[in-house]
């Protein structure tokens, strides 16, 4: 497959999730087009494309639905935050995006502990995969400026066997700026 050699950040986040979810490696990843959309070649047919195809099929494989939604509404709310992802986060190229992404994600989060209300979901992993490198890039007053972000970043970070490798980001208890909003 074209670009099979170099991955991208999508089928990174694919192999983090696998493992996540328990599933055996090996798994025949590549890339497709400019944009490095991942492929999955699956043994029985045509390959998968795109991070949240693939990502719901993982989930499935893994006999592990709960991650997508329990209720219809559930369910909806978290592909609504999977096309988030991808049609606002794998887009955002400015600062300006970058504000705009947190800004909306804060306002969201201010009375939930997870991106669909009270559950843990597919959703708030691919989120904070795709949110990880801004996040570690942030300061101390940006975090704090994003409050509800910054206390559902840290609390997906720790969640067992999500972070793996990825650097752990760092956030005070205690504000230091208490003009953060």
């Amino acid at each position: 497959m074209a670009g099979a050699a170099r991955p991208g950040p999508g089928v990174e986040e694919l192999v983090l999730l696998e493992n996540l979810l328990g599933l055996p490696k090996g798994s025949k990843y590549g890339v497709r087009g400019e944009r490095k959309v991942p492929v999955l070649q699956t043994n029985n047919g045509p390959g998968l494309t795109g991070i949240m195809t693939i990502a719901a099929y993982l989930v499935k494989q893994a006999k592990k639905e709960q991650l997508l939604g329990s209720t219809a509404e559930e369910k909806a709310v978290v592909q609504q935050w999977l096309e988030y992802r991808v049609t606002q986060v794998d887009v955002s190229s400015s600062k300006e995006d970058t504000r705009i992404i947190l800004k909306d994600l804060n306002i969201h989060l201010e009375d939930k502990v997870y991106l669909a209300g009270n559950i843990f979901t597919l959703a708030d992993i691919l989120m904070y995969y795709g949110l990880h490198h801004v996040m570690v890039e942030l300061t101390v007053q940006e975090k704090e400026k994003y409050l509800n972000v910054s206390r559902w970043f840290n609390h997906i970070q720790h969640y067992p066997g999500v972070r793996q490798h990825l650097s752990n980001v760092v956030f005070i208890k205690n504000r230091l700026y208490t003009n953060a909003h």
